[in-house]
């Protein structure tokens, strides 16, 4: 049996942070392992339970979501941080995913939805409600060059591919046949070349110029 998911529920409203909880004390491959009203009580839970999902809220008093993720993907890297949020702002998004959040929801998305993201995260996946990533894709392109990839060795480009899929550097390595190594010195060339500063802007400007728009 597939070990549970291991979940912490972070937001300053008691009842949004119960029915979050309730919600997913219904599914059975997610355990609760605490639920937070602030910043400072997050890390703290963080750092002594070692969740493997950390579902944070991006406006409470005293740290603010995004200062939050920081230190919490600093001091637990293993932890994936995914923003619960009813903000849409491109500021507070882009803000999130460079302090190391992997997934950015949107209040109002369903249980199940919620448990995919979730799980994705885990495997590696990066999200973004699909209403914000176009606006985001359009914000992080602006102003570069019309194919940012056409600095891209040939190899370079299939690598930006896998990780647009939301590979992990040791399952591209595998699938290549290369070394973990060798695949994270390609992705650091890959960001410098891009001009971006993370996978998970990598992954959406792959989406936006490999795939194509939706």
């Amino acid at each position: 049996m597939t070990e549970a998911i291991r979940v912490l529920v972070v937001d300053d409203h008691p009842l949004f942070r119960a029915g979050v909880v309730h919600a997913l004390q219904a599914e059975p491959t997610i355990t609760l392992v605490g639920e937070a009203s602030s910043g400072e009580e997050a890390l703290q839970l963080a750092r002594e339970r070692l969740p493997d999902v950390v579902l944070l809220d991006i406006s409470m008093p005293g740290w603010d979501g995004i200062v939050t993720a920081e230190r919490i993907a600093t001091a637990c890297p293993a932890s994936a941080i995914v923003m619960l949020t009813a903000s849409e702002e491109q500021d507070k998004l882009l803000g999130a995913l460079k302090a190391g959040a992997r997934g950015y929801v949107l209040k109002g998305v369903v249980v199940g939805e919620l448990v995919r993201v979730i799980r994705g995260v885990v495997a590696g996946e990066v999200y973004v409600s699909p209403s914000l990533a176009s606006e985001m894709l359009v914000l992080l392109t602006r102003g570069t060059a019309p194919d940012p990839l056409q600095e891209l060795t040939e190899r370079e480009r299939e690598i930006l591919a896998l990780i647009g899929k939301g590979l992990t550097n040791r399952t591209i390595g595998e699938r290549l046949g290369l070394t973990e190594k060798t695949i994270k010195h390609y992705v650091t060339n890959i960001l410098q070349k891009l001009q971006v500063r993370s996978r998970v802007e990598a992954a959406l400007v792959a989406a936006r110029h490999l795939q194509g728009p939706a």
